[in-house]
């Protein structure tokens, strides 16, 4: 059960005078024009003309045109139009509507503030880790993960924040796939308490309630409450949309499990508060760029990367060797499958195998000597490998 979302226009418009925005890639030229009956701002981005090299021909297949250039998607305009991006007010109609993969536009903003791309509605965690990260930032909702990787990559916001891991229910296999299949870097981290709140329309008592909507992940976690309470629990996208959902169709039977913020953007009343079952509930969040920063050696770093080995006794452990004879901290390890070549057959020919991916995170930065050293000595059996990013390690009070 979605969220009913606001009607999107049929046509394109652009406006008819440009002002060219300064941007750091000379790829594209974001153009605004403000329309005062709407209150909001529009933009169309031009796609400035590309020169591409032998190389670059031969990459995107010999056809001559760029497809991706400096980790830039090149724009669709057809995909541009207009966008509402209004001040947040309680009136449900006029909250931001969320990018979505098919619709990747949205206003500018006057240069002062970061833009950051989060997955969900207003009102979600990852709302408020992006918050978190960017203190005073301009928050921009996505549908999907993959749209905030997008809107990166092409310019319409500055960074994402986006969960990799919670502490009760693992890692976010998604997001794993997509830093592997974008070419983001990770700049940061952040870590969040999660505190589920139960909520309702006004005048609704608990009593009233015969179901609960919110996230698998959220109801998971606040089963004893829940059950308790003899509610029947339906999962939807996400905790945020669970709470539009109910405010938007004003449903009186019907319950949402979201944040405190959620309840004061779409106006529903708190009737319990951290209602999770473990109070250890923490989702880490991964701060990503277009481009890397530079790691340091002023305070704790950790970096991430991703590897594939060869099949073999032993290649795993001699893989995270390299760490361990160099007194690295491996923080995390997650396999993943290989999705062009999950299977592969045996030297032997005893039958197939599964082939994967892992990703690792470790305690010390890309400056140190010694993790430049473990890194030469992975890649001299590594099939493949790539460093995701070295950032601080968030180190601040959850």
């Amino acid at each position: 059960m979605a969220a009913s979302s606001v009607a999107r226009s049929a046509t394109t418009r652009f406006p008819p005078n440009f002002v060219s925005k300064p941007s750091q890639s000379d790829h594209f030229k974001t153009a605004l024009n403000f329309d005062p009956r709407f209150k909001r701002c529009r933009i169309a981005l031009a796609v400035a003309s590309l020169r591409s090299d032998d190389n670059d021909r031969s990459r995107n297949g010999g056809d001559g045109h760029n497809h991706l250039v400096g980790g830039a998607l090149e724009l669709d305009s057809s995909a541009l139009e207009d966008f509402p991006y209004d001040v947040v007010s309680k009136d449900l109609h006029t909250l931001p509507r969320p990018l979505s993969s098919t619709h990747l536009s949205n206003s500018v903003s006057d240069g002062s503030r970061l833009r950051v791309a989060y997955q969900g509605v207003r009102g979600a965690y990852s709302e408020s880790a992006a918050e978190k990260a960017y203190p005073n930032c301009e928050a921009v909702p996505c549908e999907q993960f993959d749209t905030a990787f997008e809107a990166v990559e092409r310019w319409l916001v500055d960074r994402a924040v986006l969960p990799i891991e919670n502490s009760l229910g693992g890692s976010i296999h998604r997001n794993y796939d997509l830093l592997l299949r974008h070419r983001l870097h990770i700049v940061g981290e952040v870590k969040l308490a999660v505190r589920h709140c139960l909520l309702a329309n006004l005048g609704v008592e608990v009593e009233d309630l015969k179901r609960v909507l919110s996230h698998p992940q959220a109801l998971s976690q606040c089963e004893h409450t829940l059950t308790k309470l003899g509610l029947v629990r339906e999962a939807v996208d996400d905790t945020a949309g669970a709470a539009k959902h109910v405010a938007f169709h004003k449903l009186k039977n019907t319950g949402a499990v979201a944040s405190s913020a959620a309840a004061d953007i779409y106006g529903l009343t708190i009737l319990a508060q951290d209602i999770q079952d473990d109070c250890d509930n923490v989702t880490r969040f991964l701060m990503l760029a277009r481009e890397p920063i530079i790691p340091g050696t002023d305070r704790p770093f950790k970096t991430s990367i991703v590897f594939s080995l060869e099949e073999g006794p032993g290649v795993l452990f001699k893989a995270l060797a390299v760490f361990a004879l160099r007194q690295i901290n491996l923080t995390k390890i997650e396999s993943r499958p290989l999705r062009k070549q999950p299977l592969r057959a045996s030297d032997d020919n005893n039958g197939r195998y599964f082939d994967y991916l892992f990703y690792a995170d470790f305690e010390a930065s890309m400056a140190d000597q010694s993790a430049q050293n473990a890194l030469r000595h992975l890649k001299e059996f590594a099939t493949f490998l790539r460093v995701l990013g070295s950032y601080p390690m968030d180190r601040s009070m959850i």
